[in-house]
């Protein structure tokens, strides 16, 4: 079964490879530039370590947005600096601080960000629930007093590496409104789900409980395109296609759109995770989390993570998740279409177009937003691959 699994694997790997080379070489007109991820990563921490983060806080957040855009998650990578940079500058995010242990029993851990960069707190309380997996089976640790933590899927990952299930949770700003209502007071909410296969291989699931995720909306508006039906409402509720309705005055709609189309279920995910972060973990919920780019008070946003060693259950893990994965990769897809994929390839596909290019590619207009950020700390700006 592993050999079939193997051959199953890297004959997808093959077949998209056939399309990298020609898809690099169109990228060359799409594209502002290709930025080297080890650029990306030193070019991050000058920025961080020049309005004085820590230079391990700021390795920490480099290392999250570098992995955001390299899997293709543009919307929380290089797109979310300016924010990082403003929260440490105006001092509501802290970084003279370090997380701690509030609480904990042999399977459980309640940590206090104590206000410093959420992927600072995030990586020492997914940590936290793995070393708690490896020896009681299974780890689950909330967060209070934390920021925005970036991908959820970098903390899910770390588990799965250790061979591991890994989730992930956080709130976030209200942005989107609950079912039938005329006011946003949900966050996007994310959910990573990492998951183990054989042979290098692993589903991974990192999606928001809204149809999109506020910072995909922000680049169409940044490229002036209109976004999709259902991603998002005006400041009467109403849905529109125009992202500057959204982003002023208006929110973002629940997975699913509508209530006709599902939304309702994209809003009890949303109140599922709000559970798990804010009310578990003490930390700020709902309308009490600071509004979205506002800085005049501290954010205390709450996280989950948990870590389950699935060895502590049923035997043979590894090999019902590689062959669950293998059978939807192996059906026939619809008209048009040329593969079905599982949670984690369109990641995978991604990074190795990067990999082909020798680097991340990015779009004129966020090469632009990254030279304005070094222009007004007066440091140098990132190189483009020659």
């Amino acid at each position: 079964m592993a050999s079939v699994i193997c051959r199953r694997s890297q004959r997808l790997i093959l077949n998209f490879g056939d399309t990298v080379a020609a898809h690099v070489r169109s990228m060359a007109s799409e594209v502002g530039g290709v930025v080297p991820k080890q650029e990306l990563r030193e070019f991050v921490k000058r920025c961080m370590m020049t309005v004085g983060s820590k230079r391990d806080h700021a390795e920490s957040l480099a290392e999250l947005l570098v992995a955001a855009d390299y899997r293709g998650h543009f919307s929380h990578g290089l797109n979310r600096l300016d924010m990082y940079i403003n929260d440490v500058k105006t001092g509501i995010t802290v970084s003279d601080k370090e997380p701690s242990l509030e609480k904990q029993t042999a399977a459980t851990a309640l940590i206090d960000g104590n206000n410093v960069l959420g992927p600072v707190v995030g990586k020492l309380a997914m940590d936290t629930a793995i070393h708690k997996a490896q020896t009681a089976g299974v780890g689950w640790v909330t967060c209070k007093g934390s920021n925005h933590f970036g991908i959820a899927g970098w903390y899910s990952m770390r588990a799965a590496e250790k061979g591991l299930l890994g989730m992930a949770f956080t709130n976030t700003s209200p942005l989107v409104f609950p079912t039938r209502a005329k006011q946003p007071i949900l966050g996007t909410n994310p959910i990573s789900l990492a998951a183990p296969a054989n042979d290098g291989d692993s589903f991974v699931l990192d999606m928001a409980t809204s149809t999109a995720a506020l910072g995909k909306i922000e680049l169409h508006d940044r490229k002036n395109i209109p976004i999709p039906n259902g991603w998002g409402a005006n400041s009467e509720g109403k849905e529109t296609n125009e992202p500057a309705e959204v982003l002023n005055g208006g929110g973002q709609l629940p997975l699913g759109g509508s209530e006709l189309t599902g939304g309702y279920k994209g809003y009890g995910l949303a109140m599922m995770v709000e559970i798990f972060c804010g009310i578990l973990g003490g930390a700020a919920y709902g309308p009490n989390v600071r509004k979205w780019r506002t800085s005049d008070e501290i954010a205390n946003l709450g996280h989950c993570f948990v870590a389950i060693d699935p060895e502590a259950f049923a035997p043979g893990f590894r090999d019902r998740m590689s062959d669950l994965m293998s059978i939807c990769r192996g059906l026939e897809p619809i008209s048009g279409e040329t593969e079905v994929l599982v949670a984690g390839d369109p990641e995978r596909q991604h990074m190795a177009k990067c990999d082909a290019a020798g680097g991340i590619p990015y779009h004129p207009n966020q090469i632009k937003f990254a030279n304005d950020i070094a222009e007004k700390l007066s440091i140098a700006p990132m190189k483009l691959k020659s």
